[in-house]
């Protein structure tokens, strides 16, 4: 690690927000409009979360989030202003229904450019996993597996809600009853996602997507059409049925095992895939709060697509409230 990177690891700032997926850095963008000092940390090598995407040498893959519509104005807004950056256009257009509530956008070049755009004005730190946070009277302290930890005056908590109670419990931090009952009833479906490259261009109908109802395969969408890879290249989304009940199978056996389901989608042999798995790949049960906070002072809030609705937008809109609650208590 760079030397500058570790000394700032050890400082401090008014807000740490953990999690760089949309929760947090839609918080984080709100937090910096109003002269926050913030630092959004993740424990992987990228922002996005499950806005993500991937390359197999020259054909590029959505393969988390796969699409964004907007069916709120204030949404519908920054969304605006994310096509007038370059970083998100229109994708999967019917013929039939160009209803701007039903209209699908996506990142451009690829679902990861929304996200990085966000993090560009904010102090980002990857790859750092928070184990442990201490109230340290006025002030919050995060501890990272490395060892390296930063103060703030403020936390927010933005991983899929089962990795923040996780995190909430190695800290010995304890919930009300009546908290811990409603955020253990948050469950989140499964998804086994296969990306594969193939020799010729798929048979996926306009306009470049399938959802099958009551099938193993929930999704299926051809990324050469979307516009994001310039070889033929398919996602394809297991449902959550079918994740659950293979998780712990050999993913490359899962993988031709579904790739023999789309056949007829796919109109060509396969030349490449890879397999994912999404643990916690969307609110199955959720909440209808913005935000929870968990401690008043100093500020410990909970956010994510696990709150207001388990979209693109849910999460950003409970980034959002939860920032405004945390600037109330700064002012």
């Amino acid at each position: 690690m760079p030397r500058g990177a570790h000394m700032r690891a050890q400082g401090s700032a008014d807000v740490i927000v953990i999690g760089a997926g949309m929760t947090g850095l839609s918080a984080a963008v709100r937090l910096k409009s109003a002269d926050v000092d913030v630092i959004v940390v993740d424990k992987a090598r990228g922002v996005g979360g499950r806005m993500a995407s991937r390359r197999i040498g020259d054909a590029g893959f959505d393969h988390g989030a796969q699409f964004i519509t907007a069916k709120d104005q204030q949404f519908a807004a920054a969304l605006a202003s994310w096509q007038k950056a370059g970083v998100a256009r229109s994708c999967f257009q019917s013929d039939t229904d160009v209803s701007a509530e039903n209209t699908c956008w996506c990142g451009t070049p690829a679902m990861t450019a929304v996200a990085k755009h966000l993090a560009a004005g904010t102090e980002t730190r990857l790859e750092q996993r928070a184990v442990k946070l201490q109230c340290m009277d006025t002030h919050w302290k995060v501890v990272f597996a490395n060892a390296d930890s930063i103060t703030a005056k403020a936390v927010l908590l933005t991983p899929p809600v089962p990795q923040s109670l996780m995190l909430l419990e190695a800290s010995t931090i304890r919930l009300p009853a009546a908290w811990r009952t409603e955020l253990d009833a948050i469950d989140y479906q499964r998804c086994i996602t296969v990306m594969a490259v193939l020799e010729g261009p798929s048979s996926i109908p306009h306009p470049g997507f399938v959802a099958p109802q009551d099938s193993p395969i929930a999704w299926i969408a051809d990324n050469q059409v979307k516009g994001i890879s310039t070889l033929p290249a398919v996602t394809i989304q297991a449902s959550d049925d079918f994740s659950r009940k293979h998780w712990d199978d050999d993913r490359n056996v899962i993988g031709d095992q579904l790739i023999d389901m789309a056949a007829p989608l796919l109109g060509s042999s396969v030349e490449a895939l890879q397999v994912h798995g999404w643990l916690y790949s969307m609110p199955a049960v959720s909440s209808t709060r913005r935000f929870v906070t968990l401690e008043q002072s100093p500020p410990l809030i909970l956010a994510g697509d696990a709150f207001v609705k388990p979209r693109v937008e849910g999460a950003w809109y409970s980034g959002q409230a939860a920032a405004d609650a945390i600037l109330a208590t700064l002012r």
